[in-house]
């Protein structure tokens, strides 16, 4: 079987973890520095449910509620995954704001979308709850995850669960749970 390309955008507020995540990833470590990202892109493959995908990851500038949505991050883009940090609840406001941004530039009304909490290894400076997480993404459908990137901690689960998104709203697999006959 020939592997699929899917292009997967990581948005969120600025500081959240967003390449922190990515670079995990993709490259197995974990980068302590913050310097600002403008706009990175990474490819890696992998295997979901026997089938190879080649995942393009554009890691995005940090986002605030006055960010313009850029274009281009709608176009030819196949699922978002949209972090913000347990200890800020600023975060946890944008990427809502971001969420609804998306559905305006796609004028859809499910996109293929994961929301991560990252930062769970700072669960003593904990400011947003698992439970105000999960409660988000059951209103948009989406899947939620708490990670750290820092302790590799569901790090790839994030990206298996984007792409079976995907191919879940591309009709090419059933939602977990139900039976299909062809």
């Amino acid at each position: 079987m020939p592997s699929k390309n899917r292009k997967v955008a990581v948005m969120g507020y600025r500081s959240v973890g967003k390449s922190s995540l990515c670079i995990q990833f993709v490259d197995g470590h974990f980068v302590d520095s913050y310097d600002p990202t403008i706009e990175n892109t990474f490819t890696k493959k992998i295997k979901v449910r026997g089938q190879e995908y080649g995942l393009e990851l554009v890691d995005t500038a940090g986002q605030d509620e006055y960010s313009i949505f850029p274009a281009h991050y709608s176009v030819d883009i196949h699922g978002y995954i949209l972090v913000y940090s347990i200890t800020s609840e600023k975060s946890f406001e944008v990427v809502q704001v971001i969420y609804d941004k998306i559905l305006d530039m796609m004028g859809k009304v499910t996109v293929p979308i994961v929301l991560v909490g990252n930062k769970n290894d700072l669960h003593m400076e904990r400011v947003v709850s698992a439970e105000d997480g999960r409660k988000v993404a059951e209103t948009w459908k989406a899947v939620f995850l708490e990670t750290s990137a820092k302790q590799h901690e569901a790090v790839s689960d994030i990206f298996t669960k984007v792409i079976l998104e995907i191919e879940k709203a591309d009709g090419n697999i059933s939602p977990e749970g139900k039976c299909s006959i062809s």
